[in-house]
This record gives structure tokens, sequence and C-alpha cells, in this order.
């Protein structure tokens, strides 16, 4: 290999290919040269004809909710091409699942010249990104050392497993949840502090199985059976917009039921956009009261299944009240302005509140109330606010009220589900350390992490933390500051080294995350090495997908099970044994698939899906439709909650709210009520920065993969939404550069003025990567929208309030 810079470069054989051609090119330009050095180019040009071309099967493994084949066109040990699924004949559960625009950038990603090559130790303060490569046993021993030092002198507690999710869906190759492979170590190495929650669902996960016990909700295939669909910040033509996603599937059905569909978000996604009948814009963080004035229709209007609500539910109304509950403490109550703090919600009311006219809240409950049956459900936007625990139960209050659940073409009111294979994954044993912590609570957990408690912080297992994090494995996951909050706390947190110890980031580029690292390792990617995948999100079509190695590995990038294998045997001789069993990465596979195999027999055979690259099954039950047996037979086959019921009123809710510490902004509520927040449309603070901030899931990123690829970024521009009633105030105009700001940070950031956003909200799409000087002004110019995010985590779940926030927005 020749001498290359520590994190990008090209490989001698390339250079040399690249020169020869140039040369090549000379000649075939016409330019005259001498017969002998035709004859020399005529040699060198056979001598560089490329080896065999072959195709191999891929994915894109990211967390976008798709998992996308790709089949890889290799020369000469490179991707030159990358196309997408080609089998399949399009039949409904039988389609092509086509990569979008993101999986087939591919090449570029896995070619890219800032690619990570070498193991490399900090040499500068964290964050400055300043590092020096060293051999792999130097990085290898230097982890292995501060490991074993931190677990003697802190214990198990001390070590913690960053979130990430950057890879997901393989057997092996797998980053979420707490990055499996660093899980199973440390679980066989005593133990590490435990995490809960994800940054994406922590509230709706948390929140919905008070009401239902878990929370399911009917495959998107269903909503063929559908009348009206209705979608509360479901945006998955650009979240899910591929064929292995779940848009196609959305396509078809409404296709086959003719259903309405009904977009209701702050704004006009590409989902609602040529799709939807109607686009309901909405203040962010007031969902719940738009449910509130709607169920005022449905109930004063006897649009609402009373015999469903008697069956099946807890707490709607005085009969159905739980024991203990107070008089009145009821959901009808509530609602009709019985209840505790007197106020009917009316249309009017909830106007007043969402920005949405009482006479369109009318006009739309009425059309929930007579839709028979009706597909009710919520993307994770709503519920990342600040009260997203009460916003996700409330949403699901629609179709309790109108007894749409358990019904072919009916939901929960939750995101939509999906039928998946058979999948096994690299076992993780149990941890031995018990305590764990809100996923998005860890840079507390550093700052001041013998405070944390139970009742205030959400600290499980046990009253509270003992000793504050001191190690980080950060594997696939650009969450110590990008997807974080607050970055520029969190660099003062990070940048002191007395508190948390060592931090090891095992990375494929020097992402904005990567730059805080003490040991940077370069990965492999999963298209590198052989893994199986599952479908994640793709209706009534379940698929695996097996990977296959698409080159040889370049530089010194090494696979995560190596690494880990290797970390484990400087540890001890023992744990080497227990981690690996004796078994190398592709015994582990076909060991992995034979279990597969045995619970599932009508898979092919490893070596029939390894030629196949791609297996498809379409789900023999045609829907899955949640909560069916439940319906059919509510004795037989009880809710998991306390009653066995649909719980409007939580008993166990009702509990934590009298004994948790909360502040007196922070809502926890037996009932789906609608709580305003720090930071919300009626905050004071509004005076300063008046306008709404929320972050987007955006159609060139996957989170913030795929945020260095020149040509996604030059498709789709960073740019913050801004109506043109708010751009015309500031003398802002299309295109603009402006300076997003808030007490947390600044940005930089061209402006989009349209009419797609709603007044007084502003959005930008999240998961660029942050680009500031942090030893001075600390502008943002790579316009993440995690500079200016609130850390304050929501009141039950702990969990990430990413578009509570109130910003200013000027021109530069």
């Amino acid at each position: 290999m020749s001498d290359v810079n520590h994190t990008g470069g090209i490989s001698r054989r390339t250079l040399v290919k690249s020169t020869a051609l140039g040369s090549l090119a000379l000649v075939a330009g016409g330019v005259s040269l001498p017969f002998g050095l035709r004859s020399a180019a005529a040699a060198v040009q056979q001598a560089m004809q490329p080896t065999a071309d072959k195709t191999v099967w891929g994915a894109c493994s990211v967390n976008c909710g798709s998992r996308c084949a790709l089949r890889l066109h290799v020369r000469d040990d490179e991707v030159y091409w990358v196309e997408t699924d080609n089998t399949g004949d399009d039949i409904y559960g039988n389609h092509q699942v086509r990569a979008c625009l993101r999986g087939r950038s591919m090449r570029r990603r896995i070619n890219h010249p800032d690619r990570l090559n070498y193991p490399m130790k900090r040499v500068g303060k964290r964050g400055e990104g300043k590092f020096e490569r060293i051999s792999w046993d130097e990085a290898l021993n230097t982890i292995a050392q501060n490991l074993k030092g931190v677990v003697e002198k802190y214990g198990n507690e001390a070590v913690y497993i960053n979130y990430s999710s950057g890879i997901v869906g393989g057997n092996i190759t797998r980053s979420s949840p707490s990055a499996s492979l660093v899980a199973r170590l440390m679980s066989l190495y005593g133990g590490f502090l435990g995490q809960y929650g994800t940054y994406s669902t922590a509230q709706i996960a948390c929140a919905m199985p008070y009401t239902y016990g878990s929370n399911e909700g009917n495959s998107t295939s269903d909503i063929e059976n559908s009348q009206l669909v209705v979608m509360f910040g479901n945006n998955p033509a650009e979240t899910r917009m591929s064929g292995g996603g779940i848009t196609w599937f959305l396509e078809q059905a409404r296709e086959r039921s003719n259903a309405r569909m009904i977009v209701i978000d702050p704004r006009y996604t590409d989902t609602a956009a040529g799709r939807e009948d109607e686009w309901v814009p909405i203040r962010p963080g007031t969902d719940a009261a738009l449910v509130a004035g709607l169920a005022w229709v449905l109930i004063s209007e006897n649009m609402v299944d009373q015999p469903f609500l008697d069956k099946y539910c807890v707490g709607y109304d005085e009969k159905t009240l739980p024991a203990g509950a107070p008089a009145n403490s009821h959901y009808k109550a509530y609602i009709l302005g019985q209840g505790d703090d007197g106020i009917a919600k009316t249309p009017q009311w909830a106007a007043q509140i969402t920005g949405i006219p009482a006479e369109k809240i009318v006009q739309l409950a009425r059309e929930i109330g007579r839709a028979k049956p009706a597909y009710i459900c919520q993307g994770w936007g709503p519920q990342r606010q600040a009260n997203g625990e009460l916003t996700s139960r409330a949403i699901a209050m629609l179709p309790i009220l109108t007894g749409n659940v358990g019904i072919n073409g009916g939901n929960s009111g939750a995101r939509e589900s999906t039928y998946t294979l058979t999948i096994e994954r690299m076992p993780v044993p149990e941890n031995p350390v018990k305590t764990q912590i809100s996923c998005f609570s860890w840079t507390d957990a550093i700052a001041r992490g013998e405070e944390m408690t139970a009742t205030r912080d959400g600290v499980r297992g046990k009253d509270k933390l003992d000793v504050p994090i001191k190690f980080i494995w950060n594997y696939a996951g650009n969450a110590i500051t990008n997807q974080h909050s607050d970055i520029n706390k969190t660099h003062d947190i990070l940048q002191d080294e007395s508190k948390c110890e060592m931090i090891v980031v095992i990375e494929n580029f020097m992402t904005s995350s990567a730059k805080y690292a003490d040991i940077l390792l370069p990965d492999l990617m999963t298209l590198e090495q052989e893994d199986i995948i599952p479908n994640d999100y793709a209706g009534n079509m379940g698929y695996l997908i097996f990977i296959q190695p698409a080159t040889s590995p370049k530089f010194e990038r090494k696979p995560i099970y190596w690494i880990l294998s290797e970390v484990a045997k400087r540890l001890s001789p023992d744990l080497h044994q227990r981690f690996t069993e004796g078994r190398t990465q592709e015994e582990w596979l076909k060991y992995l698939y034979a279990k597969m195999l045995a619970k599932d027999p009508l898979l092919p055979s490893y070596d029939e899906l390894k030629k196949m690259g791609i297996y498809k099954r379409k789900d023999p039950n045609g829907h899955f439709v949640a909560y069916k047996k439940f319906r059919d037979d509510p004795e037989a086959n009880p809710l998991k909650t306390p009653s066995g019921k649909i719980e409007i009123y939580s008993s166990k809710l009702a509990e934590i709210a009298a004994n948790w510490e909360l502040a007196k902004d922070e809502v926890i509520s037996p009932l789906p009520v609608y709580a305003s927040t720090f930071e919300g449309w009626d905050s004071a603070d509004r005076k300063q920065f008046p306008l709404q901030l929320f972050g987007f899931h955006y159609k060139a990123r996957t989170h913030s993969t795929y945020d260095n690829i020149d040509v996604l970024k030059a498709a789709c521009r960073q740019e913050v939404w801004l109506n043109p009633i708010d751009a015309q105030k500031r003398g802002i105009a299309n295109g603009d550069m402006v300076r997003v700001f808030n007490g947390r940070g600044e940005v930089r950031i061209a402006a989009k003025v349209t009419p797609r956003i709603m007044p007084g909200v502003s959005a930008m799409g999240q998961g660029a990567w942050h680009n500031a000087d942090m030893t001075g002004d600390r502008v943002d110019h790579g316009a993440c929208v995690n500079t200016l995010t609130t850390h304050r985590p929501s009141p039950l779940a702990k969990g990430n309030p990413q578009h509570t926030n109130l910003v200013q927005i000027e021109k530069v």
C-alpha cells in the first residue's frame, strides 16, 4: 500500500491504474505518438485489462426503516456500479425491493476517499479531530488496559455502550441495540451500565403499553380494507421511501381500497404531496389537544362506539373507572369539562392551541366518526416532544372511541406493523449489571452520575447510580454529539477528561462523534463481510438478504467480530474462548442460520440463500391485525395491562405521577390529556425566540449516514423551512443565508421559504454533520439541528424531546 493520510487515500493499485489509463486517454484523444510509444501504450492497455467482473448481493442496512437489496458490480476488487433488486414480479407481496437513491449511492460510500484506514489515537483535545496513526497492537492493548483499570477502580457500572443504530438488522454486524457484539463481550466480562429506550421511539414505546400492554399496529397492507386513513406526523415517503419500506405498500393498499387519506403535520411532507386528499397543518406538540377537540365532537354527537368502550376498556366513563380512582377522573369527564380542570375540550378550545380552525376540527371529527373502518396511525415525530408520552396515548384514543381496534382496516393508533421472517442474532448473555439509564441521559450520567435517582432521573434497577460513566464504547453511531442534543453542552462535558476517562469509537468515517474518540478504529462496512439481514418495515412481505463481501478488506480495516475477539484475548484467554466459542465469523453465521432453519423449515438452505441473494415470502395470514385475538375473545386473550383491558385510565400511571419527582411544567397523567410544554407554542420564551423548530428525517440521509455523499448533498441541500409570512417579517428571501439561534447555539443555513410549513414554525432536516470551530465562536456551518435542541428529557420515558425547541431566525 502507498503512504496515505490517516483518514483517507487511495491504494497503490488504483494510483497505477489511473496513471496508465490517463496516458492511454492521450492516445484515445488523437494525440500522435511515435510507433514505439504506441506499442508501449498498447502493451499497457493489454496489461490493464480488468479481471472478470462479478456481481454480489449486498444491502443498504442503515436505520431508515427499510432494508434494501443491492447488486454490486465489482471489477479489480472495487465496486464500480450498483443496481438494486431484480427479482420478484411486483405482485402484491412479491415485489422488487428497490433501493432508493441513498442505497444506490453505496459505491460512493464504500469507495469514499475519506474512509478511515488505520487505528488511531487522539493527540489533541477531544473534539479537535487531531489523531496519529498507531498499530492494531497498540490500539487493542490500550483499550484492554483502560477497560481493566476502569472496572478495577469503579466497577462494571462505570462502563457504558452508547446508543447507536448505524448498522441494523444483521446476524453479526449489528449496532442496535447496545452494539450487540460489544454487549456480548461486556456481559461476559462482568457487565455494563444498561440503557433503555431509543432516540427514535422512547416516548411511544414507553407510553403505549400503559394503554394496550404493548405497542402494536395493523400492517400497512391492511389499509386495503380501510375507508379512511388518518396519519399523524407519519412521513414514510421520505423516511421509508424505497421498495423495502412501506411507501410502496401504502400506495398499493390505498389503490385497492380507494381510501381517503388525511395527513396531519406541521409540514406538507412528501408523503402528503400528491397523495393526500387533505393536509391539516398543526402546531408541533399540540396533537393531543386536537384529539381532545375531536373527542368532544364524537362524544357530543353520539358517534362513539359505546358497546366497545363498555366491553373492552377501563376508564372511559364512571362505570368503567378502576377501583381507587377518584370520582369523575374518567376520560369523558375530562373531555366534557366535568373533571378537575373544569375546561370543556371544545373545537374552539382546541383551535386556539393547535392553530386548526374549529370548523375544520368538527368536520374532521365527523369524518372519523362515520368512516368504518378507519386506519388511524402516527409516526414517531409527534412523540418526539416534551409531552410525547401523552401525545402517543391521546392519538390512540381516536380508534378506541370509534371501535376501530382489533379489526381489519382499523388500527390501534400506533405506527404500522409489518411481517418479518425468523432471525437469530449473536447471543448476548444476561447483563450481570442490572442498573439502566435512559439512552438519552448518558451525558448526565457522566456529569452528575452519582446524583441520578430512580424517581427523578428514571434510573432503573436500583434507587440511584453509584458511579458516573468512565468508559464508553461507541460502535457505528454518531450520537456522541451529532445525533445527541445541545452539542455545545455535550462538548464541554466530554472535554473534561477527569470525568469520562476513555472513549472508544469504531467507525467508517471521521464523523462529528468520532472526533471525540480517544482510540479510533476503522471498521469494515457490512458490504465487505458476510451477514444475513431481514426486512424491517415492508408490509405483508418478509425477506432475507444474504450479504456477500463485495471486496477484500482494504488498508487496515477490520470487522467488528475480529476487533472484539482481539480485545477479549487481551483481557483473558478464558474470555476469548467464551466470546468466540471457538467459531469464526463465518462459522457463527452458519450456526445462527441453522437455528433459523430449525424454527422455520420453509427457509432455503444456507447455500441456497447465499446463491439466491434474496428470499421473499408473503404473510400467509394476509394482514396483521393488532389485538385481533383480544377483540375476538377478551376473556381468553387479555391484554398485558393490569386489568387485561384497554386502559384509558391507567392506575399505574396515577401511582407514578404521585411518587415521582416532577418539575412544575412536567405532566404524567393516568389519562391521555393534553399538556403544554417548555419551549412550546404558548411559552413565555417566544418573546425572545418566536419560532418553534423541529427536525425531520431527510431523504438525503438516514439520520447522519450518507451526509458525506456529494451527489445526495447536491440533490437535497440542507435548508431551514420558513413560511412566507415569517420570512417577510424578517426580510428573508428563498435561498438567503440565515442564522438560526437560541440560548444553546447557532447554525448558518440557507432558507427555504415555502407555504409547505405553517406560520410560526420552522424545520430543518436532522442528521447534517456538525461543523463548528469549538475553540472560537462555535457557530455551526454544517447546520446540525442538534446544535439547537434541548437536552431536557420527557417526564415518563426520560426520552428525546428534540422537536420541542424555540429559535429566532435572522438574515446573515
